[in-house]
């Protein structure tokens, strides 16, 4: 039986920094205060309010045993937290999302995407991740930064009341306003350093209340943080995390601190056996009927499109659009009403990237085709605070009544980084959307003679396949399979 043990993931991030543990020393729960503020009424009112509006943006609300079986835990670790007295009192979402993340917002309500849960290993660590964010409500973090908000006048309430455990998905930054950003993901704040180490203590309390190996806080945000490297450098992108990607500090980092806290508790349940038997069958990766991103380029099957991003820069997935990251400038794809005036349609986008505070319109609009598909692109030059950018918006028709487009940011004078992308849009045969299926999670019990090697070749990817394997269950390049020991591996669904 694997077992996430600290010899197994965590010290191959902690050995360089073990003069710093030692300084640190090792302190007790004692340390950890425990906030028990119950949840106020408007404080409830304020979280069901906003619990439509992330379920729209991350992918909805998933159903199922395995939807069950994480807001059973979720409620079980959330009780331990003194927000309620009953298990009642929250409300506990597994997302439809392949972005690896969890969040909570004031009233009780706490989420995790089904991808983040196919990274975890155990059930320790799937109440971690859920204390971790149920001590963010505790805290009233949210409060905090969203009156920060207020006072900078950044992106609003609905930007400040949530929180991810790791990424936060990008839209085109500060310089646009909240027109473009409502229509991404980014529906995060970012939390200070103090605030996520105060989260992870009192997930860490959580978990000792609940019977649950306290270590568990520390082996899952090691698997953030090595789930973090490997995506960078498959992606040909720097392992830092730029700071407007980025809601909350290095993982790594707080990965030393979580396993410090955690050294002198007595070790609990993990429930291994259980938590695999579960997640077995989940969706990995992007779901089809959302679109698949697949190395650089994009398809979705439904909509019968597919478009290539330029070689270095990355996509994010969301319920409404897609966004593309690089270090030149960034871009959305997206659509809007649409009623047959590819002008009007154009001139509607740019007012919306602009928001309410920048009126902003296109110079001109220049007609094309790209592919058979009636086109236009419009460019419009803005001043930023750190100089001057170029926006770009490719709208495409698909029909009469559906057309898509890009909107794309860049310094002034760079948006021909994006004119392949642009050119690469085009339909997709009845054909190459029928061969569009999801991967799955599929649990496996190592049998004699498999090695990781021989497992990782059945990983549905068609390179760093042992990387991925290796990551996926927390092992390192040290570690040997066992026969009887289960495994996780990522396979295509036919």
């Amino acid at each position: 039986m694997l077992r996430k043990t600290v010899k197994a993931k965590t010290l191959r991030l902690a050995a360089a920094s073990a003069a710093t543990l030692a300084l640190a020393g090792c302190v007790g729960m004692g340390d950890i205060p425990s906030i028990s503020t119950p949840i106020t009424p408007e404080e409830a009112r304020q979280g069901a309010k906003y619990h439509p509006q992330f379920l729209q943006q991350f992918g909805g609300a998933m159903t199922g045993p395995q939807a069950a079986y994480v807001e059973q835990v979720g409620k079980n670790i959330a009780v331990h937290s003194g927000l309620g007295n009953a298990r009642e009192s929250f409300t506990v979402s597994l997302l439809n999302s392949p972005a690896h993340n969890a969040f909570a917002v004031p009233g009780g309500y706490v989420y995790t995407t089904r991808q983040l849960v196919t990274l975890m290993d155990n059930e320790a660590e799937l109440a971690a991740v859920l204390g971790h964010e149920v001590g963010h409500v505790a805290a009233r973090h949210s409060q905090r930064r969203q009156a920060a908000a207020q006072r900078n006048s950044i992106f609003g309430i609905l930007g400040a009341i949530g929180s991810s455990i790791l990424l936060g998905d990008s839209g085109l930054g500060e310089t646009l306003s909240r027109g473009l950003l409502q229509g991404s993901q980014l529906l995060t704040l970012s939390y200070s350093r103090s605030q996520e180490t105060e989260a992870d203590n009192l997930g860490i309390l959580y978990l000792q209340r609940a019977g649950y190996d306290p270590r568990a806080m520390g082996t899952v945000l090691a698997s953030l943080a090595e789930q973090n490297t490997l995506e960078a450098r498959v992606e040909g992108r720097n392992a830092s995390i730029p700071e407007w990607a980025s809601t909350h500090p290095n993982p790594a980092s707080r990965t030393r601190e979580a396993l410090a806290k955690a050294a002198p508790l007595a070790p609990g349940v993990t429930n291994t056996d259980t938590f695999l038997s579960r997640i077995d069958g989940l969706i990995y990766g992007d779901d089809p009927e959302q679109g698949i991103i697949d190395g650089l380029r994009f398809v979705h099957p439904d909509l019968r499109l597919t478009f290539t991003v330029p070689q270095g820069y990355y996509m994010v997935n969301g319920t409404s659009s897609v966004q593309i990251n690089g270090q030149v400038g960034q871009a959305q794809m997206s659509l809007a009403p649409y009623a047959g005036d590819l002008d009007r349609y154009m001139r509607s986008v740019f007012a919306a990237v602009g928001g309410e505070n920048q009126r902003l319109a296109p110079q001109e609009v220049r007609r094309t085709t790209v592919n058979g598909l009636r086109a236009a692109v419009g460019t419009a030059r803005i001043n930023a605070q750190n100089g001057q950018l170029d926006v770009v918006v490719y709208a495409y028709e698909f029909s009469p009544d559906r057309a898509y487009h890009f909107a794309a940011v860049t310094p002034a004078g760079q948006a021909g980084t994006f004119g392949p992308m642009f050119q690469s849009m085009r339909r997709i045969s009845q054909q190459e959307a029928a061969d569009v299926v999801p991967k799955r999670v599929q649990v496996v019990t190592v049998g004699r003679g498999d090695t990781i090697a021989s497992l990782a070749r059945r990983m549905a990817y068609p390179n760093a396949q042992e990387e991925r394997f290796r990551v996926l269950n927390s092992l390192g390049q040290g570690d040997r399979l066992t026969p009887g020991q289960k495994v996780k591996i990522v396979v295509r669904a036919r």
